[in-house]
Formats: structure tokens, C-alpha cells, sequence
């Protein structure tokens, strides 16, 4: 069995009790999950009902979301890891319904999956859509030239920019009004960020760096420069303090 789909049925035990205990939100349980046959249709419906203004909007983001699940099922195993790195993580969740249906910096970074797998297919035009809409309805702004890993949860997920070309790797946690893109310099290059890094609220992350593996970000942080893995960044001018000993 895939993890998507012992995921699946993890949501939908979820639902389900969910909708015994409260009618009237199982009403719109139904429409979001228990009228679906599994992860991928539910997962584009509910980008397309997050991104669109309109029926007909709703339903050509809901397509191109399903054509890409479809095209690259790893999509869906990405979406499922994501979904369950909130639920270890977060310390005010430890169920799998909620942030599917309510955290928007789940829904955005799976639309910025759509808009990838777009960009990737040479349909520029609609993957700079679903940027563009999930920045006005979401506020997160992901290009879609970006690269992002698995297990990745950007927590509360306002103001958060991340530029062409950026390199995110699988586990990070990124808090709100975070910037990861090019800086002055020329040329200019992008940030390339390694697993399990932390970058807490309003950091920002600029220009051609390395942030190693399981670094941490502190708030507010303007980071110019390399930040050793397993370091804590703070500070503007960055200054690096609990790095680990060299062995």
C-alpha cells in the first residue's frame, strides 16, 4: 500500500467521526472529502476551491491539479509526506483533518506542486496562474522555477516569498514573512537551503548562499552568507552561535 493511501484512509476516519459529532460541519465534510474516492481528487479539489473566485475558476485549477496528480503520482506521495511533517511538528495539531482542510500553507505549497509540474512541462503561462492566484487568496508567493523537497511545512504561512530558482530541501519548517530569493549581486544567483532547516518568522534568506543541513534561522535574521549545518543563524549583521564542534 502507497502512503497516500493509508493517509486517505486516516482522513477519512477522521471525517467521519468528525461528521458523527458535529452535522452540520459534516455537511461540508461531505463536499470536501467524503463524497471523494481518494486523496489526489479530494487534494485538487480543495486547490481549486482555495484558489478560485468563481465556479469556472474553481474548476479549471481543480483540472490542471488533477492532470498533474495524474502525470506524477510522486506528487501525491509529496502532498501526503507534507501533510503528516504538520502533524509531527505542530504542537497544537496531532491530527491529519484540520490542516488538510485549514492550514493554508498546506494548500499553497501543493498548488505551488501543480505550478511546478507546469513550469516543468513548458505551460509557463498557467503555472504563473496558479503563483499569481495563490498570492492574492493565500498570500504565499512560490515560483514556480522554485525547487522544494518533501516533509516541508510552512507554518502560519503569511507573507511568504520564495524566489525562481531557490532550493529547499526535504523537512524544512518555514514560518511567516519569510523571503528566500536572489540578492543584489551579480549575477544573481539564489539561496540553496539543505534538509531540516528551521527559519523562523521574517528571516531572510538572500542571494548565492548555502544554509546546511539542519540549520536553524532565527527571527528577523537577514542572511547574506553561509550558514554551517547544524548552526543557529540570528541577527542583522548575521552573527552564527551553537555550532556544532568540529570532530
Amino acid at each position: 500500500m502507497k502512503a497516500s493511501d493509508s493517509l486517505w484512509q486516516a482522513i477519512r476516519s477522521e471525517a467521519e467521526d468528525a461528521a458523527a459529532a458535529d452535522p452540520v460541519f459534516g455537511r461540508s465534510l461531505t463536499s470536501a472529502i467524503l463524497s471523494h474516492d481518494d486523496f489526489p481528487t479530494a487534494l485538487a479539489d480543495l486547490i481549486g476551491r482555495r484558489l478560485g473566485n468563481s465556479g469556472a475558476e474553481c474548476a479549471r485549477f481543480t483540472s490542471f491539479a488533477r492532470a498533474a496528480f495524474s502525470a506524477e503520482p510522486d506528487l501525491i506521495e509529496r502532498a501526503s509526506r507534507d501533510l503528516r511533517a504538520i502533524a509531527l511538528r505542530d504542537p497544537a495539531i496531532a491530527a491529519l483533518l484540520p490542516p488538510l482542510l485549514h492550514y493554508k500553507g498546506y494548500i499553497a505549497l501543493q498548488a505551488w506542486r501543480v505550478s511546478n509540474w507546469l513550469w516543468r512541462g513548458g505551460h509557463g503561462d498557467a503555472a504563473l496562474l496558479f503563483q499569481n492566484e495563490a498570492s492574492n487568496t493565500l498570500q504565499v508567493s512560490i515560483h514556480p522555477a522554485a525547487s522544494i523537497g518533501a516533509s516541508v511545512y510552512l507554518d502560519h504561512a503569511t507573507g511568504i516569498v520564495i524566489g525562481a530558482n531557490a532550493v529547499i530541501g526535504d523537512e524544512a519548517t518555514i514560518l511567516q514573512d519569510v523571503s528566500i530569493g536572489r540578492g543584489s549581486d551579480l549575477p544573481a544567483r539564489s539561496p540553496r537551503i539543505g534538509r531540516g532547516v528551521y527559519i523562523g518568522g521574517g528571516a531572510a534568506i538572500l542571494g548565492d548562499v548555502s544554509i546546511g543541513d539542519f540549520a536553524k534561522i532565527g527571527a528577523g535574521t537577514v542572511v547574506t552568507s553561509d550558514v554551517p549545518g547544524g548552526c543557529t543563524a540570528v541577527g542583522n549583521p548575521l552573527r552564527l552561535t551553537n555550532c556544532p564542534e568540529a570532530a
